[in-house]
């Protein structure tokens, strides 16, 4: 696991138990999307929509609410712009039509059943982006490692609250 948090720019590298192909569709199919992330509608083309429902509620194996920060986010839906798409490799969509920057998701085979996860999320505006953004972002990215590794996510905000304290400690 190797993360780089800065005020701009968010990467984190993940090796996951699982073939690209199959991690591939972790990232495009919806159903399997809101198993780490959000499900929504996917376009998958470059300027197609990836559609974003959040039900972080659902992300946990336990009953878990949201915490009171979030709780009234249950249920939002948007969609943002795929600006590159190469199948089964790249995936590039803007964050809050590009006002909070571009997320590009990189894979690559790391042995015969093994990905190497590349997230880099560019053009955040500062600081709080970057805590906001790398609490979320490493959050998921453990259900995705937790999910394609066939272990249970108790309680996916406890992982938020430690990508959130490991992002604030990034940023100084």
């Amino acid at each position: 696991m190797a993360d780089t948090i800065t005020a701009e720019t968010l990467r984190f590298e993940r090796e996951l138990a699982a073939p690209v192909e199959t991690v591939w569709q972790y990232l495009i199919d919806p159903e399997l999307r809101a198993r780490w992330f959000m499900g929504g509608p996917t376009e998958a083309r470059e300027g197609g929509k990836l559609g974003f429902t959040f039900a972080h509620e659902d992300l946990s194996d336990d009953d878990v609410p949201n915490p009171e920060r979030y709780a009234g986010n249950q249920g939002k839906a948007w969609s943002e712009t795929i600006t590159r798409i190469e199948p089964p490799h790249l995936l590039a969509f803007t964050w809050n039509d590009g006002d909070a920057g571009e997320v590009t998701i990189e894979l690559a085979e790391a042995g015969a059943v093994r990905t190497t996860l590349t997230l880099t999320h560019a053009g955040l505006r500062g600081a709080p982006d970057a805590k906001n953004f790398g609490g979320g972002w490493g959050a998921h990215l453990a259900v995705l490692e937790k999910r394609l590794a066939g272990e249970r996510v108790a309680n996916f905000w406890t992982l938020h609250a430690e990508a959130e304290a490991r992002a604030v400690a990034a940023l100084g």
